[in-house]
């Protein structure tokens, strides 16, 4: 039996973030429908993977975002580094990796110069981890179900060209 569920093609109804550009016609500011429906959608799959989050690990986001960039690296990162690579602040990374340390998940280790702190995941927090990914992944599936395939590349493949163009502009605005 397909479990899958009716995705309506009609926004009617929905009190989010687009609801301020839906009356009008369909090319009327396009562009501003898009960065909302954008913004709309994130919000919407990110708090359901935050909430999953929560309910099976004891986990945040952020914290899932550290341990997804320690698990890449075997060797551990500089605190900084797993800064840059997460969006999340230094101070910020400093507490988390606090919370994890604390859980056993992860381990600091100083190199011979003492201002450099390495964050790496014990092998229990390699082991979660791989868990964790799993139903994060099994959790996407669920939530992006309702695309075909053939209709989630043109996504990826028009988000990545949208990506590339909005670099250029940025680089060209520093």
């Amino acid at each position: 039996m397909d479990q899958t569920r009716a995705v309506p093609d009609s926004d009617e109804g929905a009190s989010d973030l687009e609801a301020i550009v839906r009356a009008g016609r369909d090319d009327h500011k396009l562009e501003l429908r898009l960065w909302l429906r954008l913004l709309a959608t994130t919000k919407l799959i990110s708090q359901e993977i935050r909430r999953r989050l929560r309910l099976e690990f004891d986990a945040t986001l952020p914290q899932f975002d550290i341990l997804a960039q320690l698990y890449r690296e075997p060797d551990g990162l500089r605190l900084g580094e797993l800064s840059r690579r997460t969006m999340v602040t230094n101070g910020n990374v400093t507490g988390i990796i606090d919370r994890l340390v604390a859980d056993d998940l992860v381990e600091r280790t100083t190199p011979d110069d003492r201002r450099v702190t390495i964050a790496k995941l014990t092998p229990r927090g390699h082991t979660l981890f791989s868990r964790m990914a799993d139903a994060h992944e099994s959790w996407l599936k669920e939530l992006l179900h309702g695309l075909p395939d053939d209709e989630m590349r043109a996504v990826v493949d028009g988000m990545g060209r949208l990506k590339r163009y909005a670099a250029t502009i940025v680089v060209e605005q520093s």
